[in-house]
């Protein structure tokens, strides 16, 4: 009788351990865990730790709460101005309520990135179609990316999920028209460069312009300049002369200089016979008739 006794302790403990494992659950870091009693949703739990449930009544659904990586196909987009572009997203995507996650798509991951993929598509269309190309082209990067973030998660707000980020990590060109593309490119750049070429030509002549007025005002101011003091200089030349021979004396003596000097050059430069008039001024003067 007492061996029956601690079989039954033995499987009443056993029993005991195993409703008492069976009560409880553990939520790891970046996971919800979703209580279901009886199919029904009754409680979300989304801080890691160890949890009670109902034994035998209640189910426990993991959910991860990670970031995780989808890498969508590449697809073509047309442009404002009807230009063909191959664009190939990437997107960070999370579940942000769990409830709405597995009402709408029963938890499925693969559920959940196919809405995904059809939303960034449809947001990455309509975004470059309103755009023309060389708009596109200057918007890649963080622009680009907030638009179609932005869109794609328009479309996805009642299944729980969230698109942290869809970028697109590949615009191209199909290669029918890629060559044409780049020499029209170049084409624009060039004759951006040409306009900037003759403004700047343009500005440089105004400013050869504006400097050569200015030479030649100067210029002629100095000119002016000169000949006032010039006329000034010969003004006092004549006045200091008429005051140096102001008498027949000094008036005479000037004279006699002045033929003195006509004689001196008229020697000048080897042997030289000098004719004179008898009555003339210098014959005087070299016959000491003076």
């Amino acid at each position: 009788m007492s061996k029956m006794k601690s079989i039954l302790l033995i499987v009443l403990i056993i029993l005991l351990a195993g409703l008492g494992f069976s009560s409880l659950y553990v939520v790891h870091p970046k996971e919800y865990a979703a209580v279901r009693q009886f199919g029904r949703i009754v409680d979300i739990k989304s801080a890691p730790g160890l949890y009670f449930k109902l034994p035998f009544i209640q189910s426990i659904q993991p959910i991860t709460a990670a970031t995780i990586l989808y890498d969508i196909p590449s697809s073509d987009v047309i442009t404002k101005d009807k230009k063909s572009m191959i664009a190939d997203n990437y997107v960070l995507w999370r579940v942000v309520e769990p409830a709405s996650y597995i009402r709408t798509l029963d938890a499925v991951e693969l559920r959940a990135e196919e809405r995904i993929e059809a939303a960034v598509y449809n947001a990455t269309k309509n975004v470059i179609s309103s755009m023309t190309q060389d708009e596109v082209i200057e918007s890649r990067g963080e622009r680009l990316t907030q638009l179609i973030t932005e869109e794609a998660n328009s479309d996805i707000l009642n299944y729980g999920i969230e698109v942290i980020k869809s970028e697109i990590k590949s615009l191209d060109l199909p290669d029918d028209n890629k060559e044409s593309v780049y020499e029209r490119m170049i084409s624009e750049r060039q004759n951006i460069a040409a306009s900037y070429k003759a403004e700047g030509d343009a500005e440089a002549q105004k400013i050869r312009n504006a400097a050569d007025k200015s030479v030649a005002i100067l210029e002629a101011n100095a000119n002016k300049q000169a000949a006032i003091i010039e006329a000034e200089g010969e003004a006092e030349y004549m006045r200091i002369l008429q005051e140096a021979y102001n008498t027949q004396e000094k008036a005479d003596f000037y004279n006699y200089l002045r033929s003195l000097d006509a004689v001196e050059k008229s020697l000048q430069g080897g042997s030289k016979t000098i004719i004179l008039d008898k009555n003339s001024e210098l014959a005087r003067i070299l016959y000491g008739n003076e």
